[in-house]
């Protein structure tokens, strides 16, 4: 009967067997956890580009209108936007026929999703620059010529988002 005990092992795992498991568990975390990050970056910086083609295509459209005469303009200025709230606010068409149609140039703005704050009332935050800012050193001014982002991270591709 003592052969018989010696032969039956006791169900369970063993310490070995626990720390082995454990070992390839925390492994393969090290290996996810930094993909999720890179995702996720990847997806942002996705929507940042997209919201710079959204509001840079909105401005260029607000342009044009100035250029065709469909939205008052005042003698020197430089045709562009006063601010980002009148591309979604809308400007009267001058040319419409009841002169109380409005042109919408976005339905909303679309927000920076690198940066968390908001700005007052919720309202998205961009850094602007202005027609007779430099490229190098943007400033604000009297219009809104371009927009970037207030992020002072670097992309993936090695240039400042600030920059793109």
């Amino acid at each position: 009967m003592n052969a018989m005990r010696a032969s039956v092992r006791p169900g369970g795992f063993t310490l070995i067997e626990m720390l082995v498991t454990v070992t390839i568990v925390a492994l393969l975390s090290t290996i996810t956890f930094p993909m999720l990050e890179l995702a996720e970056r990847r997806s942002n910086e996705r929507e940042l580009r997209e919201a710079l083609r959204q509001i840079r295509g909105a401005l260029d459209n607000y342009k044009q209108a100035v250029d065709e005469g469909r939205i008052m303009q005042e003698i020197k200025s430089s045709g562009y936007p006063p601010d980002l709230d009148v591309l979604v606010s809308g400007v009267a068409d001058v040319k419409s026929p009841t002169r109380d149609q409005k042109i919408y140039f976005l339905r909303k703005l679309p927000r920076d999703p690198l940066m968390a704050q908001e700005g007052a009332g919720g309202r998205a935050v961009w850094g602007l620059r202005s027609y007779a800012s430099s490229p190098d050193s943007p400033q604000p001014g009297a219009d809104v010529f371009d927009v970037y982002s207030l992020s002072p991270a670097i992309g993936l591709n090695g240039v400042a988002y600030k920059d793109w």
